[in-house]
């Protein structure tokens, strides 16, 4: 199996079976992220214990790409401090934007890496990784304005 081809499977995997997806109550932060050039809503709940996101999870409607972004990424933040999360949305930020070298030890989230042959839909990749960094830069999370990709 090609390399594309295995990172094709895993965003149509979690696109289809979306990890962590639905409410989370309570929770220490609600952001919700929009992009308006397709559509895509997310809102992305998050319960911290300290510094460390305990839990995380995120309801919405949004095209595979976006879905699959959300599911990724929340799995790969659960358990992570801030700044490990942080350190992370830079990471996957680069890989998207411009950066083939900054896929080496991301594991699946990785398979975000082909996005990038479409600019089109890197906001649609971004767009939960963005909410994320508004919620975990916030001093005060539980009042947020929504997050807009343009």
């Amino acid at each position: 199996m090609e390399l594309n081809d295995l990172y094709r499977d895993v965003i149509l995997d979690h696109n289809r079976r979306p990890r962590n997806f639905g409410a989370l109550e309570p929770s220490d932060a609600s952001v919700e992220g929009f992009n308006p050039m397709c559509g895509d809503r997310l809102t992305l709940r998050l319960r911290l214990a300290g510094d460390q996101i305990s839990d995380i999870r995120f309801e919405g409607q949004g095209c595979a790409i976006s879905t699959a972004s959300a599911s990724l990424m929340t799995e790969a933040v659960k358990g992570k401090t801030r700044a490990e999360a942080l350190q992370l949305f830079d990471r996957v930020h680069r890989l998207l934007t411009d950066d083939a070298a900054a896929a080496e030890d991301l594991g699946k989230l990785a398979a975000l890496s082909g996005v990038r042959e479409y600019p089109a839909r890197v906001k649609c990749a971004s767009l939960c990784w963005h909410t994320l960094a508004s919620a975990l830069r916030s001093s005060n999370p539980q009042v947020l304005p929504a997050v807009t990709t343009e």
